[in-house]
């Protein structure tokens, strides 16, 4: 988890990048119109800090305005949001691509996704690629598949979510963090010891690297409130699945046998030197 220090930084960033934006569409800069989303709406931040994603909800007359543009009107979008936040942070070298404008501040970046709201709580958010479209959302849905998996496993899904993500950073994992996220869930969700406290964590890591070694390419996964299917693609991480099952193996062995130092030695191997030896 982050420092006090790492979770003050980050709240002074994400404040001063939604009150700008609130400031220049709704007249106030506390009017509330951006959230967390990501990690740190989900409450599965890790350390080092990454990103911290920001949601900023635009008024409807945005999407009219844009609507009379011609070309790629997403990445039109995405440069007035660069722009906007330009008057604030001059300084600083922003970038507007893909879905997101990048704040990339010393400690880490600010990503803001604008979007529009839509009947049923859903969102609207750009995609530019392709001449750009619009891209349905639920961010709301997915934040609340993060809680309730915690809430069901006494805490676990959390903290298996940020053991992944810190190996998935130390291994140079290809999947992406919000598949981990929901591949912990799942596996969890039949896990015969979710409930169980922290006493289980090898376990928990252990049985979860095998789940995910005996997973295909062709995998998939749904995403919370649209219900879209992505699979998991690509086939680099499942050697490092494979290894990572390897070491966690070794590892419970190595506790079980009393012998802390070399257990720790294997974790390392996974999680990097943050994980004691002893």
């Amino acid at each position: 988890m982050l420092t006090a220090d790492q979770q003050s930084d980050g709240q002074t960033k994400h404040t001063g990048v939604r009150q700008c934006l609130d400031e220049w569409y709704y007249g106030s800069k506390y009017a509330g119109n951006g959230f967390l989303v990501g990690s740190w709406g989900k409450s599965t931040e890790i350390r080092p800090p990454r990103d911290i994603d920001i949601m900023f909800v635009l008024p409807r007359e945005v999407y009219d305005r844009f609507e009379t543009h011609t070309g790629n009107k997403q990445s039109q979008l995405l440069q007035e949001i660069k722009y906007v936040l330009s008057q604030a942070y001059s300084t600083t070298e922003m970038s507007g691509d893909g879905q997101v404008v990048v704040v990339p501040f010393s400690s880490y970046g600010v990503e803001v996704a604008p979007a529009f709201l839509l009947q049923g709580g859903q969102y609207f958010i750009c995609d530019t690629n392709g001449g750009g479209r619009y891209k349905t959302t639920d961010p709301t849905a997915e934040i609340a598949k993060v809680k309730e998996a915690n809430t069901a496993t006494n805490g676990n899904a959390r903290d298996l979510i940020r053991m992944l993500k810190r190996w998935q950073q130390y291994c140079n994992v290809s999947l992406k963090s919000f598949l981990i996220e929901l591949l912990a869930i799942e596996f969890l969700a039949s896990w015969q010891h979710k409930g169980n406290s922290s006493v289980y964590y090898d376990w928990m890591v252990r049985d979860f690297f095998y789940f995910l070694k005996n997973k295909s390419q062709w995998s998939s996964v749904y995403v919370p409130g649209t219900y879209e299917v992505i699979t998991l693609g690509d086939t680099g991480w499942q050697s490092r699945a494979e290894t990572a099952y390897n070491r966690a193996v070794k590892a419970t062995e190595y506790e079980a046998s009393e012998m802390p130092y070399s257990a720790g030695g294997e974790w390392q191997k996974i999680f990097g030197t943050d994980i004691p030896t002893g």
